[in-house]
């Protein structure tokens, strides 16, 4: 596909202007960045995994009627999206504790949760992405009330399709967080799930053995973060094999 013209640049994805109106190219870079982008590197492949992944899993949201930005993939690295109008609220679904969660209320990192928690992040580099409370939100007009609770179903919606299909292939679905964007169809606009899944927005934990297979490798330095991402991948057949994907490998 020739280049178009560049929309956005982000950490991970660049966005350039799509083939038909309302439409864009979603683009996955291989760079990795983590604490606010203090920490930054090139991790070959990352963009092709999360291009597939991402592919995967909201293809299978897509499949649940559960709606997404996703259209198609294109090649390795891009798919073609839907243009939406992103709220600026990261939603992040936690099942078990890990993170800025454990830090802030003292929990130990991988104690259950004693049900999913969904909180809300305003969007803000320079603030840090700081944890807002629903009041916050309204207030300053980032979402209405409706929204929220459309927000809060759509990602529960998300954590019980997820954590379905990383208990099949035996990894734990700690957490993660998803960008919900508005469209409009005619006169009526709904909310649909935005940005990426992939293991750069999860936290995702061997059952058995506790490996991390995030981009916690990344932040902690606790190996490659490639390794851990095609492991991912190939748990979940979603290896990029001579452009075929196999289904979800099951793990006793």
């Amino acid at each position: 596909m020739a280049r178009r013209k560049k929309i956005y640049e982000g950490k991970a994805k660049i966005l350039y202007e799509g083939p038909e109106p309302g439409t864009l190219v979603q683009y996955f870079k291989d760079d990795a960045t983590a604490f606010n982008a203090e920490k930054r590197a090139t991790i070959d492949g990352k963009g092709v995994l999360n291009n597939r992944l991402s592919e995967f899993f909201m293809s299978g949201l897509n499949a649940i009627g559960v709606p997404t930005h996703f259209i198609r993939r294109l090649n390795m690295r891009e798919q073609l999206i839907r243009s939406v109008e992103i709220i600026p609220l990261e939603v992040v679904i936690r099942n078990v504790a890990a993170g800025s969660i454990s830090k802030r209320l003292g929990i130990e990192e991988g104690t259950a949760l004693p049900r999913p928690i969904v909180e809300f992040y305003y969007k803000d580099d320079a603030l840090g992405d700081p944890l807002v409370a629903e009041e916050h939100v309204i207030a300053f007009g980032w979402a209405n009330q409706q929204d929220l609770d459309d927000m809060v179903a759509l990602g529960l919606r998300v954590n019980d399709f997820l954590s379905g299909l990383m208990m099949g292939v035996g990894i734990k679905l700690v957490d993660f967080k998803i960008e919900i964007g508005r469209i409009w169809e005619g006169d009526y606009m709904r909310l649909i799930v935005a940005d990426e899944i992939s293991p750069d927005s999860c936290r995702l934990w061997d059952m058995k053995t506790g490996q991390k297979l995030d981009k916690d490798v990344f932040r902690r330095d606790l190996g490659d973060l490639a390794d851990a991402y095609t492991e991912v991948a190939k748990r979940l057949g979603v290896l990029p094999d001579q452009g075929t994907m196999s289904g979800p490998t099951l793990v006793n």
